[in-house]
């Protein structure tokens, strides 16, 4: 709920003031809890863990808004430009830096045979810390190139508009009443369960289901499969972004993208059991998740008043996570009752049914790109599959 509220703040007090609070929160986050992890007196203290919990959530909620605000700058800046390609390098950025996160933790952090002491634990916060503080930085500049862009347009961060037209609390419904933003925020909830609630339990299905012969040595190849996920987004989303500026067919983009998914999850539960179609059901995966995205975020301004497009952002994301949230339960039920088992058979077996569920998500969000496709057809004012490059 406090995603929805961020985000119609967001529409109200405008990208700068807001996404400067959260950026701040953000900072706030991490300093916390890389204090609470560093001080052996707080530790002691027995409140390190709730403290920590603090950090985290202050984290959490502003890096959330914070990229809502991100998102919401690209829809104003690109208007009518290349906010395809704009929005996929964004999104190349941040899978990048999600990719150097999970490479560069184990080189910070060594086991030693004491354990993990808090001088060892502390160093991915501090170098997180000392990023967000760059980070922060960079945003500031931002904020003045953006006061500078308003100037010379002779727009206004906040997007004034005419009393009757300023946002109210029942745009939400307004919002939610929309067939084609609805069919947006399902696709996305669908599509993005396939990809990232898979990604927390790939190499719990990919090692019975490939590795086989050799389960104990075949963890690091399954998790370098899951890796190989990020890089084929930093280098297909802006290509694709490209694809829809130029040439427009977001919605055939859209579907094409959710097939990949769905064809790459049939490949993973089925194909025989050499590594080679573990690969290439992972790159298949990587490639569908590229092309998605960067046809369906540019969508949204076509569908939505400028007025609202923070509020809009952030009910896509809320109700990204409720599917996110409501997934693993049921797919960690279903590998749970394998947990210490050895039996192979039973394992590949787990990990198959596991699978259903992502092929089933599959299945929902080809249809629910389908129904997007057909509904654009018949409502060509959108402009939803008009390139996004206006001369």
């Amino acid at each position: 709920g406090g995603l929805i509220v961020c985000g119609m703040l967001l529409d109200k007090w405008g990208v700068r003031v807001t996404g400067s609070i959260f950026v701040g929160l953000m900072a706030v986050g991490a300093a916390l809890v890389y204090v609470t992890i560093s001080s052996k007196s707080i530790v002691d203290s027995g409140y390190s863990l709730t403290i920590a919990y603090v950090g985290c959530m202050l984290f959490g909620l502003g890096s959330e808004i914070a990229g809502v605000a991100v998102t919401r700058s690209i829809a104003k800046w690109f208007k009518g430009k290349s906010m395809a390609l704009a929005m996929g390098l964004q999104l190349a950025i941040a899978r990048l830096g999600t990719a150097a996160a999970l490479l560069l933790s184990p080189i910070l952090v060594a086991e030693s045979e004491a354990g993990y002491p808090l001088n060892v634990t502390n160093r991915p916060a501090f170098v997180g810390l000392c990023l967000l503080m760059l980070g922060a930085v960079v945003w500031g500049i931002f904020v003045a190139m953006d006061a500078k862009f308003d100037k010379q347009a002779g727009t206004t961060d906040k997007v004034e508009t005419a009393e009757e037209d300023k946002f109210k609390f029942s745009d939400i419904f307004k919002i939610l009443g929309n067939k084609h933003y609805l069919l947006i925020s399902l696709l996305c909830v669908f599509f993005y369960c396939c990809i990232i609630s898979f990604k927390k339990f790939a190499t719990a299905i990919l090692i019975p289901r490939f590795g086989a012969d050799d389960v104990e040595n075949f963890a690091q190849t399954a998790s370098l499969m899951v890796s190989m996920i990020p890089f084929f987004t930093v280098v297909f989303t802006p290509l694709f972004g490209t694809l829809v500026d130029k040439i427009g067919k977001a919605t055939t983009w859209m579907i094409t993208g959710s097939v990949m998914v769905f064809a790459a999850h049939i490949i993973i539960a089925f194909a025989p059991g050499d590594p080679i179609w573990g690969y290439v059901g992972i790159a298949i995966l990587g490639v569908g998740y590229s092309l998605v995205p960067a046809a369906m975020w540019p969508s949204v301004p076509k569908i939505v008043p400028e007025k609202n497009l923070g509020t809009a952002y952030s009910l896509i994301y809320w109700i990204q996570n409720m599917g996110m949230m409501t997934v693993p339960i049921f797919v960690g039920k279903i590998l749970a009752k394998v947990d210490g088992v050895t039996d192979v058979a039973l394992l590949e077996n787990a990990a198959i049914n596991a699978e259903y569920i992502f092929i089933g998500l599959g299945v929902v969000a080809i249809t629910v790109s389908l129904l997007l496709f057909f509904s654009s057809k018949k409502n060509p004012q959108l402009k939803l599959d008009v390139p996004n490059n206006q001369k």
